[in-house]
């Protein structure tokens, strides 16, 4: 029904589209800097404003859709009229996965893209879990952080499901590189929503252990830190009481480097209760060697004096928590 061939001949040498009349676009009498398209585009899209004018669901409407998607990919009224063709037709849709694989190729971040494989994907069921599975797979490979193919990933475990090897998948992605936040954020995604694991109290013990390894193994890394504060959602006493939880910040402030977001958690901790030991206070002034301004004996107002001095970007942010503070009584 549809070619697999792009082809380039003129619409208005063949025979086939000899009962349309173009209708150009219309930029009004005097359009100020009017775009100068390339002829086929101009056609095309011409012919195409014809078509979707009458309404025509016809098997060459589908192709001049091709057409047109191929030369501007990004045209949402395209995409559009182009379902309403498929259902009209009722084409093989396993063949429209081929052809948005054409277009995905070269052009992978384009939004109407993964709104129409969705659309196509719906139709088609589970029988399409495993292909879009693998395909998001190859495109994570080559841009482990493209949005588009995390969502559409997403949206598949939810709909189609898959989710018995994803928590071995994003252990892959991790240990290719551990500072690939996406990663981070679909291990949360799947511990939180895998129907298979018992939800987040059920694996926050073998959790908060593989975070405060990652942690210590790269302290710098922001996106274990945030990690291991969302194994705790809705539940700081848990937090609190941790012993992991503190005992990660206090290695990490004793190697003294990489240690803001370590400050950063401890501050947490105080002020959701944590009663820290003398270890905690010997620590922090280790850190912090002048003479000339002693830390504040209150912990909470060390941390934050520190963080004022060695995160300098946030200064103003941790100046204004520790003016957030209560004051001691």
């Amino acid at each position: 029904m549809e070619s697999k061939e792009d082809d380039r001949e003129p619409l208005s040498s063949k025979a086939e589209w000899s009962d349309v009349i173009p209708l150009p676009q219309d930029d009004g009498p005097n359009p100020v800097v009017p775009i100068a398209y390339k002829e086929e585009f101009r056609e095309t899209m011409d012919y195409f404003r014809a078509i979707y004018q009458a309404d025509e669901r016809s098997p060459r409407a589908l192709r001049l859709t091709r057409r047109a998607i191929l030369l501007n990919p990004g045209n949402y009224t395209v995409w559009h009229f182009r379902r309403l063709v498929l259902q009209a037709l009722n084409v093989d849709l396993d063949e429209e996965l081929d052809f948005l694989q054409q277009i995905a190729n070269s052009n992978s971040k384009n939004y109407q893209l993964w709104h129409h494989r969705r659309w196509v994907v719906e139709r088609l069921g589970t029988d399409a879990k495993a292909k879009e599975l693998q395909l998001t797979k190859e495109i994570l490979s080559l841009d482990a952080k493209n949005y588009h193919a995390w969502s559409h990933r997403q949206w598949v475990l939810q709909a189609l499901g898959g989710w018995e090897d994803e928590l071995d998948y994003c252990q892959q992605i991790l240990e290719e590189d551990i500072y690939n936040n996406s990663a981070w954020n679909q291990r949360y995604f799947v511990v939180t929503r895998s129907p298979f694991l018992g939800g987040l109290k059920a694996v926050r013990v073998s959790e908060v252990r593989y975070t405060v390894d990652a942690i210590l193994a790269k302290p710098d890394n922001e996106s274990p830190w945030r990690y291991l504060r969302g194994l705790y959602r809705d539940d700081t006493e848990a937090l609190v009481n941790d012993s992991q939880v503190s005992l990660v910040c206090l290695k990490v402030i004793n190697t003294k480097s990489n240690y803001v977001f370590a400050l950063s958690m401890l501050l947490d901790l105080l002020s959701y209760g944590f009663q820290p030991s003398q270890e905690f206070r010997d620590a922090l002034d280790a850190l912090w060697t002048s003479d000339s301004h002693p830390l504040d004996s209150d912990l909470a107002k060390a941390i934050c004096y520190i963080l004022e001095h060695v995160d300098s970007l946030r200064a103003s942010y941790w100046i204004w928590r520790k003016s957030k503070l209560p004051l001691a009584g």
